[in-house]
């Protein structure tokens, strides 16, 4: 009994200690609350509170931000601007409005530590909540720590924490915004030269501005660099938008997906087009769906930046209202809206990131540009910034100058009338707000066209100018003549633009709605050349000619044919439409290169049939085939304009009056340089034998042969060399002396072969071997960023060395050497020296 008694009393004794500990615990947890309540009472004594998504209160020169346990977990996005940018870094092209670093940050509240992590993630993984794989998932993909804050008080009212914020934006931590790094200058911010400028607190975001500094030296000097910032923090929506995904053959920006479910035999990969949560309002719902046009929820608002000169404002809003009538089509009417702030708004900042803003840029870069901020979990633009640099006219008055001054008196002058300017504003302002939708550069648009069709007056008028995208860089019609008396110039919006815009837009109640409406919408536009959509490749390695820059039509040999006789008119004139009394030739000197160079990008548009192939998005079920050589006609006459405007060097645009004058000039950072005539063609002329003699057209070439279709001719190697060597040495078969120029080509087209083959034999040890990046084992973090230049990548290059290339090259200069030692004898002096020296060298590389 009695040990029964002991052990009751010893029980007891625990149990009354345990009590009195956990009421020691609670008294001391009451008393640290109330002395952080105390605390927090006194933060909002010594300073100033702004309410906002987080309360910000202000002690002189400290900041802290209060934020609410609500918001624990919740996803942010942290977007870096450009506010301000001294000199130097306006002259490399960074200027305000640009972004420069985007992640999304969680925050998470660590009372043991008595802390807040801040986690960041790259949000591209899904996976449904049930299944197993899904602790695989969270295991596997999880998120980063980059910065901590200490609990400096707490609010047991509201209930939130206090953290002060100043390390993150004064330059002493690189967690929230590294800029820096971000824009290549490299280094660290000095902290005693940088400062917290201010912030401000809204109800979906605060913006902290601030002004970092550093040093960057150039050549032993060291110079100062600061730049303005403004880092935003807005929460992202808690339901994300519902996604849809990419279809190759409509051209939207993309965000990569990554999805996992218990029941796959492997992960699905897929895409998120980017664009804007447009929705219908409730009262609407039944309106849409009867095919009435109705005003979205939230419109895309643009706020013109009130830097933007007057005059240029309205043609700016205008190429914002042009869009309205493309999501039409997605049935919304007004969905997208222009307007300049209100002067008396206080709240109103364009760094702000509620705001979607075409800031005007001060500098001497000529462009414009269309960025936007996405939702990275859906794909949903939240906010665009469209930078229009000031010297962007510069660009829009040499284009019209060149490609249209032979028909449009208005496009002559050194100074074109505000409307004549404010209309091509119009145009860049339109197709720099398409990329804001989400739309990349169509730029097989222009293809759909006949050439002679842009000579048409009524079906440019009717078509709306030069492409059925304004999202191509068709530019202005350099194919209409004088006599055809065309008006419509300038590129519109349209038909292509309209269907994207439907594409990407229309609304649905569910996912078996969308995916049945869009699948039959391409569908039904599949065979319609209006309807193309041809990736913007890189200008160095252009597989599908359909698909380039600035070009017209569906005929480059025929569209550059009569753009050429157009840059004849215009440099007839060159010197009277840049007179000036009593100026220089500088004017004339920068219109004769800007002629040379639109006859150069004929060139390449020509060049680049030569071994082209035709890329096609196809899909199972569909007839036509995923690769396409260019026909034998098309390769032919594109050799052949070659041959007759290139290698017979054009003696109007080298050898003429306006040299006497002014050589062909270009500004550099030490003024205008000036080329020689006869330089400029050469290296002009050998860039042009080098683009069709590379390996990989010539590889093409022979790809097209080894898989030709029976029925079909195909240009091949063969008929390349022979083509362009019965030319270039024309007058050698026939036992002719050469001209200066004719002595320069053959030249050029030696050397070319020349160097190819001394490239492949330049080092083979199996240490200068490498495996090309597309056939190399994936690494950490070896990803692929989403570009809007060279979408397709097609290996035609491995292993050069020991593909036929090399045979061809080496075969055609031993066909050369024959022939020029049968001929050598033959011309003038100046002839027989020339064969001698290529003569002398074709031996030294195949001897060696």
């Amino acid at each position: 009994m009695i040990k029964y008694l002991k052990m009751f009393l010893s029980a007891f004794l625990m149990l009354a200690t345990f009590v009195h500990a956990e009421a020691q615990q609670k008294k001391e947890k009451d008393t640290a609350d109330a002395e952080a309540l105390k605390k927090y009472d006194k933060l909002l004594e010594e300073g100033t509170l702004t309410k906002g998504i987080f309360n910000v209160i202000q002690i002189k020169q400290d900041y802290y931000f209060e934020i609410p346990d609500s918001l624990m977990g919740r996803s942010f996005l942290i977007v870096n601007k450009i506010s301000k940018v001294p000199l130097p870094l306006n002259e490399a092209g960074l200027n305000k409005g640009m972004e420069f670093e985007n992640k999304v940050i969680t925050f998470q509240k660590d009372t043991i530590h008595n802390k807040v992590w801040v986690r960041t993630l790259k949000p591209m993984v899904s996976s449904p909540a049930d299944d197993a794989i899904t602790r695989s998932v969270q295991n596997n993909f999880s998120s980063s720590i980059v910065e901590s804050f200490d609990i400096v008080s707490i609010n047991k009212k509201s209930p939130s924490i206090v953290i002060k914020v100043n390390k993150v934006f004064n330059g002493k931590e690189k967690s929230f915004n590294d800029v820096f790094n971000n824009t290549g200058l490299g280094g660290t911010a000095k902290t005693s030269l940088s400062y917290i400028e201010k912030i401000k607190a809204f109800p979906e975001n605060i913006m902290v501005k601030s002004e970092l500094t550093t040093s960057v030296s150039e050549g032993g000097a060291s110079i100062p660099i600061t730049i303005g910032i403004a880092c935003n923090i807005v929460v992202l929506p808690e339901t994300p938008m519902q996604p849809r995904f990419l279809d190759k053959r409509v051209g939207y920006f993309s965000k990569k997906r990554w999805y996992f479910n218990d029941g796959q035999h492997a992960m699905e990969e897929r895409e998120l087009i980017t664009r804007w949560r447009l929705e219908p309002r409730a009262e609407d719902v039944e309106d849409y769906m009867k095919g009435k046009l109705v005003t979205p929820r939230k419109p895309i608002v643009f706020y013109i930046d009130p830097a933007t000169p007057e005059k240029w404002r309205s043609y700016i809003k205008q190429g914002v209202f042009d869009w309205q009538q493309a999501f039409e089509k997605a049935g919304f009417k007004n969905a997208v809206i222009a307007k300049e702030p209100a002067e008396d708004d206080p709240d109103f900042d364009i760094d702000d990131v509620r705001y979607s803003v075409i800031t005007y840029a001060a500098s001497p870069k000529a462009n414009a540009m269309g960025p936007s901020v996405v939702d990275p979990r859906s794909g949903e633009i939240l906010e665009a910034d469209i930078i229009w640099w000031h010297n962007v006219m510069t660009s829009l008055h040499s284009w019209m100058r060149i490609q249209t001054g032979a028909i449009d008196e208005k496009a002559r002058g050194n100074v074109f009338d505000d409307q004549h300017m404010g209309a091509a504003i119009q145009f860049v302002s339109s197709h720099e707000v398409g990329h804001t939708f989400g739309l990349k550069h169509n730029m097989g648009a222009s293809y759909a066209f006949e050439v002679d069709s842009l000579r048409s007056r009524s079906f440019t008028r009717k078509m709306g100018g030069t492409a059925p995208s304004i999202m191509d860089y068709a530019r202005y019609n350099y194919v209409a003549q004088p006599e055809d008396n065309v008006v419509a110039i300038t590129p519109q919006i349209g038909v292509y633009d309209k269907y994207a815009i439907e594409w990407g837009y229309k609304w649905f109640k569910n996912d078996i709605e969308e995916k049945t409406y869009l699948k039959e919408l391409i569908t039904r536009h599949s065979n319609d050349p209006l309807y193309f959509y041809g990736e913007q490749q890189d200008y160095k390695n252009t597989i599908d000619p359909r698909s380039q820059s600035e070009d017209l039509g569906n005929d480059a040999v025929l569209a550059s044919t009569y753009g050429v006789k157009n840059l004849k008119r215009v440099l007839e004139n060159v010197e009277t439409w840049t007179y000036e009394e009593g100026d220089t030739y500088y004017k004339t000197g920068k219109l004769y290169m800007g002629i040379i160079g639109q006859w150069q990008l004929y060139n390449n548009h020509v060049l680049n049939n030569v071994g082209g192939v035709y890329l096609n998005h196809v899909v199972h079920g569909d007839t036509s085939n995923a690769y396409e050589p260019v026909p034998y006609q098309k390769q032919f006459e594109a050799v052949q304009y070659l041959n007759q405007n290139v290698f017979t060097l054009p003696e109007w645009l080298f050898v003429n009056e306006v040299i006497a004058k002014t050589y062909p000039l270009k500004d550099s950072p030490l003024g205008p340089y000036e080329y020689s005539p006869y330089t400029l063609s050469r290296e002009l002329q050998y860039s042009v034998f080098y683009a069709l003699f590379k390996d990989e057209r010539l590889l093409r070439l022979m790809e097209s042969e080894l898989y030709r279709n029976s029925r079909d001719k195909v240009f091949s190697v063969k008929n390349l060399f022979e083509q362009v060597r019965n030319h270039v040495f024309h007058k050698t078969i026939q036992g002719k002396s050469l001209s200066y120029f004719e002595r320069m080509a053959q030249k050029n087209y030696v050397d070319v072969l020349i160097v190819d083959i001394n490239k492949l034999f330049v080092k083979t040890n199996t240490k200068s071997l490498q495996i090309p990046a597309s056939l190399q084992i994936p690494t950490i973090c070896n990803h692929v960023v989403n570009s809007d230049v060279s979408a397709r990548n097609i290996n035609y290059t491995s292993i050069k060395r020991v593909s036929e290339v090399t045979t061809v090259k080496k075969g055609e200069l031993y066909i050369l050497l024959e022939l020029l030692k049968k001929k050598k004898n033959k011309g003038a002096l100046e002839t027989r020296m020339h064969y001698i020296d290529l003569i002398d060298r074709i031996e030294k590389v195949i001897n060696n």
